[in-house]
């Protein structure tokens, strides 16, 4: 960068007047600047002190490093074996487990790409994903092949080895392959930087689901970030993994990210209260990611979880998803005193990488998604003018840097809608940035309720609404109004014992905004609809409000 545009970025916020663009503060990342090595070799080659790589947190299982790897290895020399090369797809369908990572950088190192799924999902929602992705072959647990019936993919099946016939399409065992004698001796092709590693496909929140292809260089900066901002911790962190490994929290930070740094990664194949709290314990876990439901529940129980479980080795958590409020954050510094609140804001589309806090100082700026994270730039645009916008302006956040993705799967309409020709990655969140280059996510753009021409941001009358005493949860979406286009209406969940009434809650809003953000309709149920990562499925409740017009 040339001396004079040094001069022009504010230190504080990062924003540089010359071109409008907010730099991080955060010391960049290095990268590999060989063109030719995949994201398997470079986490497999970075040096650490660790012994332990996963535990299994039912059964205890362990694998070391040293299994680990050469488990990759003779795992991809079947695979090689089996016809396996450059750029073809293999689709993974489990909950997580032990054996999730080393599948994904088992293809990974072959250059083949990886295609994960829910395995909540249906039959058709898979067959869809088949249909998109053009797998050449999966591998899943037995209880899920019934899942890919109709797809005639040969199948590899993970765990579950015994003397039961294996079903029709079956053509081998995970297990069977990790026995094999590494070749040492294959030569595969070569693997660039900016060949496809992953396919995950984006929860849609807004319309279909699509396929987010991210390359090696992309998962070798997520890698790097994830290192940088955990490795000036004391020795070896041990995190229990409770989030899902087929999205791309999970995936970039348990299946690779830690598995980089040396750190022991504990496994629960679903989430369990009981089962997260007890592992804790059991293995003295240091480190505990998760999304803000959990957190919450942690507060709210936090007496009696105190009495039944030791979690005195508990260092940070690691919250992400969506912000977290100033009376959760207070609440579980209260409560947990010697745990700090760390947050992430990031998109499958940027690898899970966008911005964060690193320490408690940091989350109490109530509401912030955080800094930038390392070697990312970002823009504040006005979504009307298109124009840059400036410190304390609100408009769509932009991201460039080395983790956003190539572009959705053979959809260059969509890719083009989202990412500009200078590689900026329009992320769909009304955001501004604050004097000292934090973050705040007002709301997303799609999800703006259009009152009369006034935008009307749901998560703002959502966070006034959880500040309700007898308010538990809440969710707030655009009802259609022929007269106003849109008006809000809420959906409440009470706490136990309360009968709060419809106008009660209108009114309570009423009081605390303008006249045209005002709550116009109430409904109440048992549970707000979530996705595995704790946002709010507003798309489901606009058709359960709509269903009855």
């Amino acid at each position: 960068m040339a001396h004079n545009s040094e001069q022009m970025v504010d230190p504080r916020s990062g924003f540089c007047r010359s071109n409008s663009v907010f730099h991080s503060k955060r010391n960049p990342i290095s990268l590999p600047q060989k063109e030719f090595i995949d994201v398997t070799t470079f986490i497999s080659s970075r040096p650490h002190n660790g012994k332990t790589a996963f535990i299994d947190a039912a059964s205890g299982r362990r694998l070391s490093f040293y299994e680990v790897w050469r488990a990759v290895d003779a795992v991809s020399s079947c695979l090689a074996d089996m016809g396996i090369r450059k750029g073809h797809v293999i689709l993974l369908l489990s909950p997580n487990s032990i054996l999730f990572p080393i599948v994904c950088l088992s293809v990974m190192s072959l250059g083949a790409v990886i295609t994960t799924t829910n395995p909540l999902n249906t039959a058709r929602e898979i067959g869809k994903q088949i249909a998109d992705s053009k797998p050449v072959l999966a591998f899943t647990i037995p209880s899920l092949v019934p899942k890919l019936a109709g797809s005639n993919l040969p199948v590899v099946l993970m765990g579950g080895e015994g003397n039961t016939p294996a079903p029709a399409g079956v053509v081998g065992s995970l297990e069977e392959m990790m026995r094999r004698e590494p070749s040492g001796k294959r030569v595969g092709e070569r693997v660039n930087q900016e060949d496809t590693a992953t396919l995950l496909y984006s929860s849609g929140t807004t319309g279909a689901s699509k396929g987010v292809v991210s390359s090696h260089r992309n998962l070798i900066a997520m890698v790097q970030t994830i290192v940088s901002r955990f490795s000036s911790e004391d020795g070896e962190q041990t995190f229990i993994c409770t989030v899902p490994m087929f999205h791309i929290y999970g995936l970039a930070a348990f299946a690779m990210g830690m598995l980089a740094s040396g750190s022991t990664v504990v496994v629960l194949s679903r989430f369990e209260m009981d089962e997260m709290l007890s592992s804790i314990s059991k293995y003295r876990a240091t480190c505990l990611p998760l999304v803000p439901p959990i957190l919450v529940a942690l507060v709210h129980s936090a007496d009696k979880i105190k009495a039944k479980y030791d979690l005195n080795s508990l260092q940070s958590t690691l919250s992400g998803g969506a912000p977290l409020s100033k009376e959760v954050i207070e609440g579980f510094a209260e409560k947990y005193p010697s745990v700090k609140i760390l947050q992430g804001y990031g998109l499958t589309e940027s690898t899970g990488i966008g911005a964060s806090t690193d320490s408690l100082e940091e989350s109490r700026r109530y509401g912030t998604a955080g800094l930038l994270s390392p070697s990312m730039e970002a823009k504040i645009v006005d979504p009307g003018s298109g124009k840059a916008l400036t410190v304390n302006q609100t408009g769509e956040l932009w991201l460039r840097g080395p983790t956003i993705m190539k572009g959705y799967f053979s959809n260059p309409e969509a890719t083009t809608s989202t990412l500009d020709s200078s590689g900026w990655l329009r992320t769909g969140d009304l955001c501004y940035i604050d004097d000292d280059g934090f973050i705040f996510i007002v709301d997303r753009l799609k999800e703006l309720i259009k009152y009369k021409g006034y935008q009307v941001p749901p998560a703002e009358l959502e966070a006034l609404l959880l500040t309700h005493p007898e308010i538990a949860d809440a969710a707030v979406i655009p009802f259609p109004d022929k007269e106003v286009g849109q008006y809000p209406m809420a959906y409440i969940n009470r706490k136990a014992g309360s009968n709060l009434s419809e106008s009660a809650v209108m009114d309570f809003i009423a009081k605390q905004v303008a006249p045209y953000k005002r709550i116009r309709r109430v409904a109440f149920v048992d549970s707000i609809p979530k996705n595995a990562s704790g946002k709010i499925l507003r798309k489901d409740l606009i058709q359960l409000a709509t269903s009855k017009l």
